[in-house]
């Protein structure tokens, strides 16, 4: 990749287009949509830092201009990015960018690539009917989640902006404040990207499109005796490595189309998205997932189908002889399950509070989940509570019936008495003392993420008052997830059952 130069009219950016330069044929250019009254309502100040961006000159009515995209920065290259998708397993062969642009790359302090785009700046080519606006309800939720990820040490997308635009877009609920989002990502490379020259058979430009991904993500690849079976494969380690940790959070993405696959590895496109309270392996929270294609505990099984249909895609470019390309695909993707395993037992081990690796800690992992959903137990606080019996042992399975008293032990699961006797005696073998234990848990357990009723509280306020302090207060908590502190303690329960039953959440297009 070549290196940024310096734009001497205008010293806030430092661009270089090299997708815009080099992939001719997967996008369309574009110009945002202007708004009437853009006001900047935030700025992440600490990412614009790490970018390199002048910070203090953006945080300003410059900013908001150039964030809602009314002013583009010199050295911009506004561009609607194409691609194909399987969505809810049927496939687009083109979806695009329907409401997006990526205005370019900045290079941050560490010489690393970023993408800028604008999310929400109006109409481009692939649009599909929509108008491409976003309402500001949205726009917070993903700014809240990115942010909220960031701190979980989650890979993800991040809101650099969010500006309100004075005008109102329309939905089915009716008007809604419009807001744009500026959203910043390794790349927005997804596996709907390759689909789309794929689905087309331009085996040249999809070759293309491998060589920039791998110049861009994996160089180290380059000279493989395979360097697109090893891009496969670094993609889906990746992706284990996500997915597990969504899993290890509980965290719902709601809507895994392989549009919504990043190769970078970075969780992308927060619509419909929530954590969950009570631990159920089959939550949905979102209005559009009838099936429950996309539940919690299905999402390691839907990536494994999504990096499938990444491998498909690639299948030309591995070797001319398509059963040898098939067969070696096929052992990357059964591997996933054993990569994805691995991850999560490792954050499950942390999670419990222990080091070192033995054969039976993936049934200790497993049965405490099962006796988690025996009682409808909140799954961030069940972890909570686990670190205060180091130190104050034989309260948790009295506190955690006391969440729900009249759930009785499933017979498929163990007691949870009998569970801990279990867990002291495999923490013992760790030789740590009780301290020593709980501190590492601590770190390891959030004790405040973004609650599902707690975001609507806040998204209510800022969208239907006009008041953000409940946003910010939210941010503010769970931006510093790891440990208790004093005042907050209504943001580390669940809600109440009217609260949380029922919830459904939506994709905001």
């Amino acid at each position: 990749m070549e290196n940024a130069t310096p734009i001497a009219a205008e010293p806030s950016f430092y661009f270089d287009n090299s997708y815009a330069r080099m992939l001719e044929g997967l996008y369309v250019p574009g110009r945002p949509a202007q708004v009437v009254e853009p006001v900047l309502i935030k700025y992440n100040r600490a990412l614009s830092d790490a970018l390199g961006l002048d910070t203090q000159a953006l945080d300003s009515p410059l900013g908001a201009a150039i964030f809602s995209g009314n002013h583009v920065p010199i050295g911009a290259t506004p561009i609607a990015q194409a691609y194909a998708g399987h969505q809810f397993g049927g496939f687009s062969p083109q979806l695009g960018d329907g409401r997006a642009l990526l205005l370019g790359e900045v290079i941050d302090r560490a010489g690393k690539r970023h993408d800028l785009a604008l999310k929400g700046s109006g109409r481009t080519p692939f649009s599909r009917g929509g108008d491409g606006k976003a309402a500001l309800g949205p726009v917070l939720r993903e700014y809240l989640m990115g942010e909220a990820m960031h701190a979980l040490g989650i890979p993800t997308t991040r809101a650099l902006a969010a500006v309100t635009t004075g005008e109102s877009v329309h939905r089915e609920t009716g008007a809604l404040p419009g807001a744009v989002l500026t959203r910043a990502a390794s790349s927005h490379i997804r596996v709907g990207t390759f689909q789309f020259f794929a689905a087309r058979g331009d085996i040249d430009n999809l070759r293309r499109l491998a060589d920039y991904t791998i110049a861009r993500h994996d160089p180290e690849i380059k000279e493989a005796p395979n360097p697109y079976l090893s891009l496969l494969r670094a993609v889906a380690e990746r992706q284990a490595v996500l997915i597990a940790r969504w899993m290890n959070v509980g965290f719902i993405h709601g809507v895994m189309n392989t549009d919504n696959m990043t190769v970078s590895g970075e969780t992308i496109d927060y619509g419909p998205c929530a954590f969950m309270d009570q631990y159920d392996p089959a939550t949905v929270f979102s209005s559009i997932d009838l099936q429950g294609r996309y539940a919690y505990a299905n999402q390691p099984l839907i990536a494994r189908w999504n990096l499938a249909r990444l491998a498909e895609a690639l299948l030309p470019l591995m070797t001319n002889a398509p059963e040898r390309a098939v067969a070696l695909a096929t052992e990357v993707l059964d591997e996933f399950p054993i990569h994805y395993e691995r991850n999560w037992l490792a954050g499950m081990r942390r999670k419990l509070g222990l080091q070192a690796q033995r054969t039976d800690d993936l049934a200790l992992a497993t049965d405490f989940l099962k006796t988690l959903a025996s009682r409808q137990v909140d799954f961030t606080l069940a972890f909570d509570y686990l670190a205060d019996e180091t130190q104050v042992p034989h309260q948790t399975a009295s506190r955690l019936q006391a969440l729900h008293p009249t759930v009785n032990d499933a017979p498929t699961a163990p007691p949870m008495d009998a569970w801990l006797s279990r867990w002291r005696a495999r923490s013992a073998l760790e030789g740590r003392s009780p301290l020593a234990q709980t501190a590492a848990m601590r770190e390891a357990n959030p004790v405040y993420i973004p609650r599902n009723h707690l975001v609507e509280e806040a998204l209510d306020a800022a969208t239907q008052q006009g008041d953000m302090r409940p946003f910010e207060r939210l941010l503010d908590v769970v931006k510093q997830p790891f440990g208790k502190r004093d005042g907050l303690e209504r943001y580390a329960l669940p809600g109440t059952t009217e609260q949380t039953a029922g919830y459904k959440t939506f994709c905001g297009t």
